[in-house]
């Protein structure tokens, strides 16, 4: 009986979203089966696209007419790539976040694995002569990227339409494998040794190859190790696998990113008897496979990662695996390194600083059960492990855990659905929990376990010191830094300990500006200023990319008058060597941390006291831990309170408290230093004292005030188009529609512009709805989407994003 193989398919549009019949060639008969990529032919011509098997099954031919349905052209895959959980996870995505289940399923995978598509034009009969010489130059097709620029075009198109000509797709996939070419020997080293006396003796290189097959005890070489290490050539091993004496074979070898450097186990750490609550409680959910939420709260310094890892060795002994989720900001080599340390080869990594090869590596790893531990970003929430015992998040306050972009997933979601599936426990940690998971936990939904002191006894809060930038203006300082920082830096410098300083600011100006007109350089593309960046002598943008040179005079009066305004990075590194011109800096930026391995070298120079201090801006705030650092200086607390967000306060709290938490976590006292133009606010006077019980009553009166989560849930509708009418006209047409389906208890606010209302050439409107219990809101979002599928060739694009992160 022929089999039938239900396909989702490459098309990421509301009419392809749902599976496709296909007729199962009985040639990949058994390879096909649920899970596995294949080859598709869709729609008209000769268009070839890949596509997800959701579903096998065999054809009935009372129902089902096998003439009707077309063949799979192939199969990408020799094993599924996606199992039934994801699968059934993609469902989950997709009805949630409102997107295509084969961007769902795309997401899951490293980036490696999508495929790519190539077009060739095909000759298939009566092609003019002109034709086949000047454009197939007399070949049987042509690569459509080397003709699509040509002049003929036009006559290629009535050609199609005759049937003289097609195009071809081709799917093509960049999911190599590596490999490494390996030998043996092939003979008895009876015969090796006859061999070698019946070699002249100027064949140095035969000699030395026998020499070294003679004496070596059995097994496998690389030829690269030969070649590199023992000084022979790649011509006499090609020869002696010519003649027999040696063997070679293709090997599959992994790209391991840790692969130079060795990791020396340690030992388990003692807990103290909050750490040990906390590890008992976690351990008997896993033993009994209880599917609970556990919100981990401990300042900083309190242990929360030796927690982590007892509780994923416990996991371990169980036969099971674990997923340790770490935001990609403080996914830094020291939080590798103690895993690494703890578990060795049993631990994969899945983050965006390796490269794509490498990620696939790590990614085949896991599927091949070769790993059972999985450390990484956001993604590695779709680690194909199975029998999973535990998933912890760390920081889950963190808003990089939540995508921008469809599908519009958070991390946290979808870790608790997979705990639900495997029935075992989720664990989130932060010494600053989300408002939403700390009420939670406060109605008992998640167990509140709490670590209310510094794992070592020796180390305790640093003391904080909040100094008003106003006052120190009015006594003359204009730069960056105040008087007190200063003294406290200089100190450090005299005893040979280390400081950490934070902006909130990368580049080295925020804009440019003409005193005598006023003229502030924009970027064509966006309503934002562009920024000054030295080490490329460039004006650049942070949203689209834009670049250009710097002006030495107004484009608009042309007066020199040019004057630099704000502070970043760049510009503070140059100040403070100014201030201290024995200091040794390391600034820790985008910028000069965009090299693979980078980020890893900085940090490694200050561990190793190569710097007395290191500048940056949050990527430092968590995840650092060296005992020599006594000083942290914020030079400016105010950025992230002057956004337009509900939750700008709440992220300065957490900030402050997590870059706090960076000094004195040795045997050495620390000290904080936050500099503010706003001293009194409530965010900085509770975060001096590491007061978050305080914060989160305080903050979630407002929230309740203000009809905000935790107390309401929020979307966010978007429309962006490069007409700003057409954008405006469309949000209100949305917007009217919503208002006529819910109820008056929603809260409804815009349509308006973005605050950044125009990025990359489009404008952007929004319209955001604040809510309880609304019966119709998913319909009226599912029509939303569905309607907009037919403005997507006008040019316009609707997006949905459920609790948005950000809103600017």
């Amino acid at each position: 009986m022929s089999k039938i193989a239900h396909v989702i398919v490459d098309v990421p549009t509301m009419q392809t979203d749902q599976p496709f019949t296909y007729l199962v060639p009985q040639e990949i008969d058994e390879a096909v089966e649920v899970g596995v990529r294949v080859e598709v032919p869709f729609g008209n011509g000769n268009r070839h696209i890949q596509g997800f098997v959701v579903g096998v099954d065999f054809l009935n031919n009372q129902t089902e007419d096998s003439d009707q349905l077309k063949p799979l052209v192939g199969v990408l895959d020799l094993h599924p790539v996606v199992n039934d959980e994801l699968l059934q996870l993609a469902d989950e995505m997709a009805k949630t976040t409102f997107a295509f289940k084969i961007t769902c399923l795309q997401t899951m995978l490293p980036s490696v694995m999508r495929s790519t598509y190539k077009k060739w034009l095909v000759a298939i009969k009566d092609v003019p002569q002109r034709i086949e010489e000047e454009v197939f130059l007399g070949l049987g097709e042509r690569d459509w990227e080397e003709i699509k620029e040509s002049s003929y075009l036009s006559e290629l198109h009535r050609l199609r339409q005759a049937g003289c000509v097609d195009v071809r797709y081709e799917v093509t996939t960049k999911n190599k494998v590596k490999t490494m070419k390996v030998v043996q020997a092939n003979l008895p080293r009876e015969m090796l040794l006859d061999i070698q006396v019946n070699t002249r003796k100027n064949a140095h290189q035969k000699h030395r190859l026998l020499n070294f097959f003679i004496d070596a005890q059995e097994g496998e070489f690389s030829v690269k190790e030969l070649v590199e290490e023992h000084d022979l050539s790649r011509q006499v091993i090609k020869e002696a696998v010519e003649l027999g004496w040696l063997l070679e074979e293709e090997r599959e070898v992994y790209r391991d990113p840790y692969k130079n450097r060795v990791f020396q186990q340690d030992e388990a750490l003692v807990l103290n008897d909050e750490q040990q609550v906390a590890l008992d409680r976690v351990t008997e959910a896993t033993s009994e496979n209880k599917n609970e939420v556990f919100l981990l709260e401990g300042i900083t310094g309190s242990g929360k990662t030796e927690v982590y890892l007892q509780a994923i060795s416990n996991v371990l002994d169980e036969g099971k695996t674990a997923i340790m989720l770490v935001p990609e900001i403080s996914l830094t080599p020291q939080t590798v390194t103690r895993f690494k340390r703890r578990f060795g080869d049993k631990v994969a990594v899945l983050h965006s600083g390796l490269s794509q090869g490498e990620k696939y590596d790590e990614w085949r790893k896991i599927e091949r059960k070769e790993a059972q531990v999985v450390v990484g970003a956001r993604s590695a929430v779709f680690a194909p492990l199975e029998n999973i015992g535990l998933i912890i998040i760390d920081e889950e306050h963190e808003t990089s855990y939540k995508q921008d972009e469809s599908p519009r997933y958070h991390a946290r979601n979808l870790a608790i659905w997979r705990g639900e599936y495997h029935h075992c426990p989720v664990l989130l940690g932060s010494a600053t929990p989300s408002l939403e998971s700390r009420a939670r936990a406060q109605k008992n939904v998640y167990h509140l376990l709490q670590l209310t002191k510094r794992a070592s006894d020796n180390a305790v809060l640093p003391t904080v010191s909040v100094v008003d930038m106003r006052r120190e203006l009015k006594q003359g300082v204009t730069g960056s830094f105040s008087a007190p920082l200063l003294t406290e830096l200089t100190e450090r410098l005299e005893k040979k300990e280390q400081s950490v300083l934070m902006l909130n600011r990368r580049g080295y100006s925020s804009f440019m500006m003409c005193r005598d007109c006023g003229y502030v350089l924009p970027c064509p593309n966006c309503d934002i200023s562009l920024t000054l960046h030295m080490d490329t002598k460039s004006m650049k943008c942070h949203y689209c990319g834009h670049e250009e040179g710097i002006p030495q005079c107004c484009p608009i009066c042309d007066s020199k008058k040019i004057r630099y305004y704000g502070t970043g990075t760049q510009k503070v590194e140059e100040e403070l060597q100014q201030l201290l011109p024995d200091a040794r800096i390391l600034r820790m930026d985008v910028d000069t941390t965009r090299r693979k391995g980078s980020h890893e070298r900085l940090l490694q120079k200050f561990e190793a006291k190569e710097a007395d201090i290191l500048l940056g801006t949050q990527m430092i705030a968590k995840g650092l831990d060296f005992p020599n650092v006594t000083l942290v200086g914020v030079l400016n607390a105010d950025t992230a309170l002057n956004l337009p967000d509900f939750r700008s306060s709440e992220r300065t709290f957490q900030l402050l408290t997590q870059v706090s938490g960076r000094a004195g976590r040795g045997e050495k006292l620390g000290k904080v230093i936050i500099q503010t133009f706003n001293p009194e606010h409530y965010a900085i006077t509770l975060a001096k004292n590491q007061h978050y019980e305080a914060f989160y009553h305080h903050e979630m009166n407002l929230r309740r005030q203000g009809k905000y989560p935790p107390y309401y849930y929020t979307v966010q509708l978007v429309v962006s188009h490069e007409e700003e009418l057409q954008a405006a006209k469309k949000m209100h047409e949305i917007a009217n529609k919503i208002k006529q389906a819910l109820t008056p208890q929603a809260v409804i606010l815009g349509p308006t512009p973005k605050p950044m209302a125009r990025m990359n050439r489009r404008y952007f409107y929004q319209t955001v709805i604040k809510y309880r219990f609304e019966e119709n809101l998913g319909r009226v979002l599912e029509e939303i989407l569905q309607e907009s599928q037919k403005d997507i060739r006008s040019g316009l694009r609707v997006s949905i994003d459920m609790e948005p992160q950000h809103f600017i």
